[in-house]
């Protein structure tokens, strides 16, 4: 457990300076530090806040900046940078693993580059932006730090390989891969194909389209929004054991 840290030079990075101190210092509490000094709340109420105006404020930004994409476009796109992986690197580029307080035990575990722990600390200082300086701050922060992010990401949505990426997801939820059971109806020079994704004996998707590939690509996307619901498609610590709710 590594001495109080210096919170001045978070604040530069996060490009806020709080006029509760405390706000931010409890929202760097991790459980492990908490149960270790013996009584102090833990930042997962912070956390639990900071989630839902992340998804608020994304959302917005989604909608209004990136117009032209459709909704399950905006659905994927949201899901790309609110995920433990992406908010864990978001952490570590203001730095945040250095300021989050965490028991002997879980720190040298190396909890500090942990993406579950790195992700929850970043939604509690977000909840924690929320309540010292309201709607405005938080919109703000998460606008400076995830714009350029969402741009990026809806360029590569428009190039994704939906079979790909649920492929891998498959392989870090279930160790297994997605089947493809394909049908198809109509005469020759009209012919309609559909497909229905299978993992773990469970259908998942479903697809149609022109063409073998679409439909398995149709039906490989709804799959990757299903299952990421329950286990994130960026996150190969999605089932972290540290984890409550998927991401830590």
């Amino acid at each position: 457990m590594r001495p109080d840290p210096d919170l001045t030079e978070l604040g530069r990075h996060l490009g806020y300076e709080f006029r509760d101190p405390g706000l931010l210092r409890r929202a760097l509490a991790h459980r492990s530090w908490c149960a270790e000094v013996g009584g102090p709340p833990s930042n997962e109420r912070l956390e639990f806040l900071g989630d839902a105006v992340l998804g608020w404020v994304v959302a917005d930004l989604a909608y209004r900046v990136h117009g032209d994409l459709a909704e399950g476009k905006l659905t994927d796109l949201r899901k790309s940078v609110v995920n433990a992986s992406a908010l864990a690197e978001v952490a570590l580029e203001i730095r945040l693993g250095d300021c989050i307080l965490l028991g002997k035990g879980e720190d040298a575990a190396g909890g500090r580059s942990k993406p579950s722990i790195l992700s929850d600390a970043f939604e509690a200082v977000l909840g924690a932006v929320y309540l010292d300086g309201g709607p405005p701050a938080a919109f703000g922060l998460v606008e400076r730090l995830f714009t350029d992010r969402m741009a990026t990401a809806a360029l590569r949505l428009d190039r994704l390989d939906f079979k790909t990426v649920l492929q891998e997801l498959t392989a870090r939820l279930h160790d297994t891969a997605p089947v493809y059971v394909l049908s198809d109806s109509g005469p020759d020079h009209d012919k309609r194909f559909f497909a229905t994704v299978i993992v773990a004996g469970q259908s998942v998707g479903y697809g149609e389209g022109r063409s073998k590939k679409t439909a398995e690509q149709a039906a490989a996307e709804q799959a990757w929004v299903s299952l990421s619901d329950d286990g994130d498609p960026n996150d190969s610590n999605s089932n972290d054991s540290d984890s409550n709710d998927g991401r830590g």
